[in-house]
């Protein structure tokens, strides 16, 4: 018969008197240690629901959806968690960083799958030509911020922010545009829009 080695009787004692690794839960609630993948939970103040989530989700658990009908327009950007499969790429890959965050919430079962969502709205800028859908308001507001000067050289950028500081408003019913210098210039267009203004700014013929 092999008596226990030293080494085996000092971890037989360490792991008598030491605390369980396991937990009782369900018995008790269990807190998962602070890196644990749990439900991502979007932030209303920093998601510009700029969709680049849904594009590296490998699951397919988030939803764009554009609620074009609605006065202003809108896009709503949904988390299915019954698809998530917790794998963090729309935190990592959040073009703010700080737009959704996974946290420690684990415990999501439940009897009504149609409550496994959560998501934010956000109005849509669209282009005054086309009626195309550019971008959410709040992402050019994030990039206004984040070009800081720069940012004046670009039209749409620079009217959303006069916009927003109450600088520009909307021409009254009563005032002909036809008789502004280049109005179409400082509207809030589409790339495609914009090719076609510039052009024919620049010729004086219709592209």
């Amino acid at each position: 018969m092999k008596y226990p080695k030293l080494r085996e009787l000092k971890e037989a004692f360490k792991s008598f008197f030491s605390k369980p690794y396991t937990t009782k839960y369900p018995a008790e609630p269990h807190t998962p240690f602070p890196k644990f993948r749990g439900r991502p939970i979007p932030d209303d103040n920093e998601c510009i629901a700029c969709g680049a989530c849904s594009i590296v989700c490998p699951s397919n658990a988030i939803e764009i959806k554009e609620n074009l009908d609605k006065k202003p327009p809108t896009r709503e950007v949904i988390w299915h968690y019954d698809l998530c499969i917790f794998c963090a790429q729309c935190e990592l890959l959040c073009t703010t960083s700080k737009g959704v965050k996974l946290s420690l919430e684990f415990d999501l079962a439940t009897y009504n799958r149609a409550s496994l969502f959560s998501g934010i709205e956000k109005e849509l800028i669209m282009c005054e030509c086309c009626q195309t859908v550019i971008a959410p308001k709040t992402q050019f507001l994030w990039l206004i911020n984040k070009l800081g000067p720069l940012s004046s050289g670009n039209f749409n950028l620079i009217y959303t922010a006069q916009k927003e500081l109450k600088i520009a408003e909307e021409l009254p019913s009563e005032v002909d545009s036809s008789e502004i210098q280049r109005p179409d210039l400082f509207r809030v267009l589409c790339p495609k829009c914009r090719h076609l203004v510039i052009v024919f700014n620049q010729t004086g013929q219709q592209p």
